[in-house]
């Protein structure tokens, strides 16, 4: 799997973002996808995932309801549509695969990643 994630930015409190991952490898229909997040100084966390069947998605509670993950096998693709973005919002966006087909959380369960894209949101 060869992830590559795209459209990052600056953007002011309030505003939305849509990010993608490509799998470049076209190998990751057989796997679960989610990205996860890192701000300066802090771990990486979960934000939101998706099984590998495509249809059962998964949220941090900061992410529920602002949040939206979709895959589409077809174009091997992966998105994350932000709403209502918060300043704690902040951080590098990656992408990550998964070859277990239930709702993992934690970055370690994830063996493939992208190499991030920044996401920063002013007040």
């Amino acid at each position: 799997v060869l992830l590559v994630e795209s459209g990052g930015g600056l953007v002011q409190a309030g505003d939305s973002l849509r990010l993608s991952c490509i799998d470049e490898q076209r190998t990751f229909k057989k796997h679960g996808m989610a990205w996860f997040r890192q701000a300066p100084g802090k771990e990486r966390e979960f934000v939101a995932g998706v099984l590998w069947n495509g249809n059962t998605a998964f949220y941090s509670d900061s992410a529920r309801g602002r949040f939206t993950v979709n895959r589409d096998k077809r174009s091997n693709t992966l998105t994350l549509q932000m709403n209502s973005l918060k300043p704690e919002d902040t951080g590098v966006y990656y992408c990550a695969a998964t070859t277990s087909n239930i709702d993992r959380v934690e970055a370690a369960a994830y063996e493939d990643w992208g190499q991030g894209t920044q996401v920063t949101v002013s007040p």
